[in-house]
Order: structure tokens, then sequence, then C-alpha cells
């Protein structure tokens, strides 16, 4: 019976914690601030999810290249300042990853007698850098597309810009897809962000191709509209990432994996209940720590009941690095840190 209230109560904290927008609000809160429900979701082992959050890096700034040069190759063509000045907004994007692939290196570095935790809150810092990398895109294509309206100028090779557009929102919403789901993977928050900047970028290329076809049906001014209503889009869906950034740099974390910890605390060997449990991200895995009460008992066994707790913590949330167990006695006078 208690086990069933246990179940129901999590599940609801669950559907309470995970409630978002619906409609078409909930659509582009989907797209722009990608979720994962489940916190199981993830690599076990730290070197591996640096591994793979390099590769990930690796692999969407080469796809970033090959859009730059393939949009740059149009450019040529179509003689367009704009879709030039598009090309070199996407480069400088691409090397948005060059922090995040440096933050990933230093978290394989071994702690320091300075840095006694490691350097996994480079991956946070990175994050930050990017979110601020998202707004100056948001900002600048405002400016932009304002400048647009007072100083009305004629595109021309319309057809090859709009080709282009389609070019540079391909390349970017593949990187965003693979960057968001590494990133879910192996819990990086940073990465995630990253992906999502990628997205944003796809879509700012995207109004491109809606503002020529704008002016292909004799609406100049559609381009500058469009770009401006994509950078106020922008900017309002950044408050997600840099909600989900702020939070990782504030020590927030998310409810159910403190449940899932004191779920496995509570079903450890010989632990009567769970007094406390504290966790906080650094870059993408976990740290924390925990109270918990048992029978009276000699010091010995004590160390044997939080040995016994911290591999149960471990196994039921893979992403934990460490966790220390304090553990309490029913006897005032016994207590084991």
């Amino acid at each position: 019976m208690t086990d069933h209230s246990h179940s129901h109560s999590h599940a609801a904290d669950h559907e309470h914690e995970h409630s978002h927008p619906t409609g078409f609000k909930g659509f582009l809160y989907g797209i722009f601030v990608p979720h994962s429900h489940d916190a199981a979701d993830s690599i076990d082992d730290a070197m591996e999810a640096n591994s793979a959050g390099i590769r990930a890096l690796k692999i969407s700034l080469v796809l970033m290249l090959a859009t730059t040069v393939a949009q740059a190759v149009v450019v040529a063509f179509s003689g367009s300042v704009a879709l030039l000045a598009d090309t070199i907004h996407n480069f400088s994007d691409a090397l948005t990853a060059v922090p995040l692939w440096i933050a990933f290196v230093l978290s394989r570095r071994a702690a320091t007698r300075r840095y006694t935790y490691g350097f996994n809150r480079a991956e946070d810092l990175a994050g930050l850098f990017i979110v601020l990398m998202i707004a100056l895109s948001a900002v600048i294509a405002a400016w932009e597309a304002i400048d647009r309206m007072i100083n009305p100028r004629s595109m021309e090779n319309v057809g090859w810009v709009i080709a282009a557009g389609i070019i540079g929102f391909l390349g970017n919403e593949a990187v965003a897809v693979y960057r968001i789901r590494v990133g879910r993977k192996i819990g990086s928050a940073a990465l995630v962000a990253d992906g999502v900047h990628a997205r944003t970028d796809g879509f700012t290329s995207l109004a491109v191709v809606a503002g020529a076809i704008g002016v292909l049906l004799g609406f100049p001014l559609a381009d500058p509209i469009v770009g401006l209503l994509i950078s106020v889009m922008i900017a309002v869906l950044l408050i997600g990432t840099i909600r989900s950034v702020g939070r990782r740099l504030m020590d927030g974390i998310e409810p159910e994996l403190v449940d899932r910890v004191k779920h496995a605390l509570e079903h450890a060997a010989e632990v009567e209940s769970v007094q406390r449990v504290r966790l906080r991200w650094v870059g993408h895995r976990l740290r924390g720590d925990a109270v918990v009460r048992t029978a009276q008992m000699d010091l010995a066994h004590a160390d044997l009941v939080a040995e016994e707790a911290e591999a149960a913590a471990k196994r039921h949330v893979p992403k934990v690095d460490e966790i220390t167990i304090r553990v309490t006695a029913s006897a005032p006078h016994l207590e084991r840190r």
C-alpha cells in the first residue's frame, strides 16, 4: 500500500512539474525549448559522455561549414548583399561550437588543488555564452530588418536567394536536431542550448525565403517584416533557454531526479527512511549528498549501509558521479559521516 502511494505521488509531482503550454504556443515551445521527460535517457560513463559531446560538436561544425560554403556559392551567383550577410552570420554562429568544444575538453582534466571539483562548470559558462550569442543574433536581425524598412533596397536573383535560404534552413535544422538529441542524451544543457541556437538561425534563414516569396508577389516590404517577426519570436522563446541554462548555474535540479535518488535510497538494505537528498549538476554530471536513517548498529555496519545506499543511487541514476551518504541511527549517539 505504501509503495503504491509513493508511486502515485511521484507520478502526480512529475505531471505537475512538466505541464507545458498547449496549442500553437505549445508547438513553438516544443520547437525552441526541447525537453526530455525521461530522466533515464543517459550515457552512464562520464568519459563516454564527454566523447559523445565532442563528436557531436565536430560533426555539427562540419555540417555548418558545409552549409556556409554552399550559401557562399549562391551568393556568388546572386550578388545579394543581404544573403552575404546571412552567410557570414551562419559562419559566425558555427564558431559558437568552439567554446563548448573547449569546455568538453576541459572537463576531461583531473581536479587540481585550486579547482578541487574539476572543470565541468566550464560547460555551464559556455552555455551562458551561447545564450548571449542567441540574444545578440536576435538584436542584429531586428536591426537589419528595421534598417531595411527605413532604407528599402531591391532584391535581385530572387530564385537564388530562395535556394540559399532553404539551404541555410536545412543545414541549421540538421545541426539543431543532432545537437539537441546528443545534449539530451548526455544531460548537457549547454549543448541543447547550442542546438536551439542553430534552430533559431534556421528559422531566420527560412524567413529569407518567406520574404523573397513576398517580393515575387509584389510586396517588397515582406522581407524586412518577416525578419522582424522572426527576431521577436526568437527573443520571446529565448526565455526558455535562458531558464534552462540559468537553472544549471543556480544549482537547480529536476525534481524527478531527486525523487529517483530518494526512491533508490529508501529501498537500499537496512535504510529506514531518507531525511534529505540534495543534487546539483556540474556540467552534464550529477553530484550530491543525502542523509538516511537506519536501525541502531555499530559504526562498521553503518559504513556498509552507506556504501550500499550510494551504490543504489548510482544504479538508479547513472549520471550521478558522486553522492556522499550520511547515516544516522535511531540512537542519537550514533552517527556516521
